[in-house]
């Protein structure tokens, strides 16, 4: 059984510099599959063949419409603010010569976050939602496959999104 830590208890959050170093000296693996998320190393789900081939297609798909309007990413990461280092299942961001080889995109270059959740649901339409809706991003989607739904929200504010639409089938 897992004790969870009462929220009068201070924590100590750590940074993205500080998650950046953990992997740099072998604290974090390369092949672990974490995210930091409010300065909290988060476990992530592993991948299923449904949600690799919806991530693909949706990313064929955005290309073929937009072509080198936008610069389409899968699984990597994008930077929220100093305790923020997500890596949704795929972000539409803005063209960039250089890939973002010399930073992850930031809110300001994200037009839209999609999230397929299989087995991530709840975390997606709740924590990830107030994430990013306090970091400013305009577009965030979520594909919830088992009951095949698209939850579309938009309106960011720091408290969360204003408006949120679900479309079925």
């Amino acid at each position: 059984m897992t004790a969870t830590i009462p929220t009068l208890v201070k924590q100590r959050l750590i940074t993205t510099d500080e998650y950046h170093r953990m992997a740099e000296v072998g604290i974090l693996s390369p092949d672990e599959r974490v995210e930091l998320i409010a300065g909290k190393i988060i476990q992530k789900m592993p991948k299923g063949p449904r949600h690799s081939a919806l991530c693909k297609r949706i990313e064929k798909l955005i290309e073929r419409l937009l072509e080198d309007k936008v610069l389409v990413r899968l699984q990597d990461p994008i930077q929220l603010d100093a305790y923020s280092e997500p890596e949704p299942g795929i972000v539409v961001a803005h063209p960039n010569d250089s890939f973002y080889e010399d930073h992850h995109p930031a809110p300001n270059e994200i037009y839209l976050i999609v999230e397929i959740a299989d087995s991530t649901i709840e975390r997606d339409l709740t924590l990830k939602a107030d994430l990013y809706a306090a970091a400013g991003i305009i577009d965030y989607w979520v594909i919830n496959v088992q009951a095949q739904q698209l939850h579309i929200f938009r309106q960011p504010q720091t408290d969360g999104y204003q408006r949120q639409i679900i479309l079925r089938g």
